[in-house]
């Protein structure tokens, strides 16, 4: 073992961490911001200058979404309160997601079958959001930004995979 192989060791493993850390948090704040999903949605309309009722037609397709999903959820949760339990979920499964994530932050080697799972998820990702986006009538460029989230889930662990690997070859625990 040479003298500058723990000085390596401990700049992967912080390279690692760094980015586990940024994807922990990333994962988090998905799962935070689904919890108000209506207040967010009139938020944004608001934001874009849209009208509080949908009387007016909007000047493009984004604006016409926008207020698709604002009114869809507001109509949605004035009959059916219960619809957003569902979105509850998802906001609990992005941040339970994200604590199975707190094992390669802590030994990134050891724990090298959850990088494995977080890359498959997110390769899974894109079929789930072309077929069932396709299915539930969502716009094909709404699609592909939510395919974005897996291509770019799937970056930073596969970086960390890589870290990890090289971890792995130098005798790290």
């Amino acid at each position: 073992m040479t003298a500058s192989e723990p000085a390596e060791r401990a700049v992967l493993l912080r390279r690692c961490r760094r980015v586990l850390g940024l994807f922990i948090l990333a994962l988090l704040v998905s799962g935070l911001t689904a919890f108000p999903l209506k207040r967010e949605t009139e938020l944004l309309a608001a934001f874009r200058g849209l009208p509080p009722t949908s009387a007016l037609e909007p000047r493009n397709g984004f604006d016409r979404w926008i207020l698709a999903v604002r009114d869809g959820l507001q109509d949605s949760y004035a009959q059916f309160p219960w619809l957003a339990y569902g979105t509850d979920w998802l906001a609990f499964a992005h941040i339970v997601i994200a604590m199975f994530f707190i094992g390669p932050l802590v030994d990134p080697v050891r724990n090298v079958w959850v990088l494995r799972a977080g890359m498959i998820a997110c390769v899974l990702v894109v079929p789930l959001a072309l077929v069932c986006g396709a299915i539930r009538g969502i716009p094909f460029g709404w699609r592909l930004i939510d395919c974005s989230f897996g291509v770019f889930g799937a970056a930073p662990l596969y970086y960390c995979f890589r870290l990890t690997r090289r971890l792995e070859r130098n005798g790290a625990t």
